[in-house]
């Protein structure tokens, strides 16, 4: 352990009439409430805490000091009775500076605030190393992109025989099922509703969660119907492609 030299080396300790000056000396210049503990501490424990506590409840019974207890804390506040009145032109001085320091506050805190708004913004801004990544990903789906339209470029199909056959196969099997499963639901549909009123009929529809073909599906099956993907697929190779 390095020697204590005078800079660090701590305050001794204060006994009687000494600590006691101390102490109730320190409350009447902070003019505020404190316990011993923190007395005690705030005066670097040139005082003890016990000690603290004995001066301070001895003040108390003098009237020196005012106590209150906070549970099992006790906090210690100088007799304001006892503190000099201020002087009218010591009050006004005190308040002009206030009134100074208030609007100077707000400017700071105007500043603090507008200075707080630019660090975000630059907080924000991408790096140079974060925009060199983001440049990197961007030339590599660029590159991803041209590799997929090189073929089409070069005269090759969008779309190839097989692709079109899957899909025409796909269309009419699971538009049947449709047709099959809409002839069924309207089958059991009017046998529990045919004698219900259409009020009741939209009611009950409405409470089930029923939901009726829209207007675009309607139109879709009007415009494309049972063959409509051996239509488009006419067209399509008509046009030369898929071969």
């Amino acid at each position: 352990m390095p020697p204590t030299t005078a800079t660090n080396k701590p305050e001794k300790s204060l006994k009687g009439k000494e600590a006691e000056d101390r102490v109730i000396g320190y409350l009447k210049e902070m003019n505020r409430p404190f316990g011993a503990a923190d007395i005690s501490a705030n005066i670097k424990s040139v005082v003890s805490k016990p000690a603290v506590q004995k001066i301070l409840v001895a003040a108390a019974e003098r009237g020196e000091v005012t106590q209150k207890a906070y549970g099992k804390v006790l906090l210690f506040v100088a007799n304001q009775s006892n503190l000099e009145d201020m002087a009218p032109d010591r009050v006004q001085e005190l308040t002009n500076e206030v009134d100074v320091l208030t609007e100077s506050n707000k400017v700071l805190s105007a500043k603090s605030k507008s200075l707080t708004q630019d660090l975000n913004k630059i907080k924000s801004t991408p790096t140079n190393e974060d925009l060199a990544t983001s440049l990197n990903s961007a030339r590599e789906q660029v590159n991803i992109a041209l590799a997929q339209l090189h073929p089409l470029r070069q005269g090759a199909p969008a779309v190839t025989q097989a692709e079109l056959d899957q899909m025409e196969y796909n269309w009419k099997k699971y538009r049947a099922e449709w047709i099959i499963r809409k002839k069924i639901f309207r089958e059991v549909w009017t046998t529990f509703t045919g004698d219900m009123a259409p009020s009741e009929v939209t009611e009950l529809a409405e409470d089930l969660g029923v939901e009726w073909d829209s207007e675009e599906h309607v139109a879709l099956e009007i415009r494309m119907g049972p063959n409509a993907m051996t239509t488009h697929r006419r067209k399509y190779t008509s046009h030369g492609y898929g071969n």
